[in-house]
């Protein structure tokens, strides 16, 4: 299994530039929403509004912890900055439950004593909204390929924009049929969305920083595999991790034979070779041991203790 990432990669400062006009389209956005959503009295506009907003916060804080990523590594951050995007994109998902759990509050409060909506303004600003979620998801298409906190940017900006449909559906039934209880109803749909995405994505995100295997990785596949290498008699103390979304990395511990301890080095080369050729992990720490001084009591994986 090959899983070497073949995303084509965008100029980092075209990039960025991409991401500062997608934070300034949701800025405006908001506010024109946040406005409207007062003036019409309509909350399912306002929790549209504060998607949007998070977008935008979302998408300041990629664009921050892009920039940060590209640091080089020093005497203090030996493994670099690149994990600086996944703390980003743990910070924005956390966010999102919060907002999505306040907007279930807020539609349920509106349930029990629904309020009068100026259906015209709802759907007239869902309508700017809707064009302008589409603007963004097209300014964010491509780096979406690349990024984790850009990917779940992408994301919420299709599900903004599904929002926007549906606000612009319920404000047409409120002026066609008064149908005032629909606007708490749309708002539980958009807060189950942002909900429902928020807890799918944060997972990957949670197994990066808990230093979990990489996804994709038949682990005991790659043991097995290592443990063909002639001249290797055990592997063990094996830790998979990802030092950042695209690099795997993985260190372990090779017992070799005895009789070709002469040839060790050679093998260390051909386990790191195939480690990269066939499983696409490009960091890898090899320890070697002799079979007649090899450690005992150990475990497969991680250390005893």
């Amino acid at each position: 299994m090959d899983t070497h990432d073949h995303h084509g990669h965008l100029d980092p400062d075209a990039g960025d530039r991409r991401v500062f006009l997608a934070v300034a389209v949701n800025l405006g956005l908001t506010i024109v929403q946040v406005v409207g959503g007062v003036v019409a009295g309509s909350l399912a506009l306002i929790a549209d509004a504060l998607h949007n907003f998070s977008d935008a916060i979302s998408l300041i804080i990629a664009f921050a912890a892009r920039k940060i990523a590209r640091r080089p590594a020093d005497s203090s951050m030996t493994f670099g900055y690149g994990r600086v995007e996944i703390v980003a994109a743990l910070v924005n998902y956390t966010t999102l439950i919060v907002i999505g759990l306040y907007l279930v509050y807020a539609a349920v409060g509106r349930f029990i004593d629904p309020p009068d909506v100026d259906g015209w303004l709802v759907v007239a600003i869902a309508a700017v909204a809707l064009a302008v979620d589409a603007v963004t998801a097209l300014l964010t298409f491509a780096l979406s390929k690349q990024s984790m906190n850009i990917r779940a940017a992408f994301l919420h900006n299709v599900a903004d924009a599904l929002g926007s449909v549906a606000v612009i559906v319920a404000g047409t039934l409120i002026l066609l049929y008064d149908w005032r209880l629909i606007d708490p109803l749309v708002t539980l749909l958009i807060a189950a969305y942002i909900l429902w995405q928020s807890f799918s994505q944060v997972g990957p995100v949670i197994r990066i920083l808990m230093l979990g295997s990489p996804p994709g990785i038949d682990t005991e596949k790659v043991v097995a595999r290592i443990a063909t290498i002639q001249g290797v008699c055990d592997v063990h103390h094996v830790h998979f991790w990802q030092m950042q979304e695209h690099e795997n990395a993985v260190d372990a511990h090779l017992v070799i034979e005895d009789g070709a301890w002469v040839q060790a080095d050679t093998i260390k080369q051909q386990a790191k070779d195939l480690l990269h050729r066939e499983f696409g992990i490009g960091h890898a720490t090899i320890d070697l041991e002799r079979a007649s001084g090899a450690c005992t009591g150990v475990q497969t994986y991680g250390h005893v203790g």
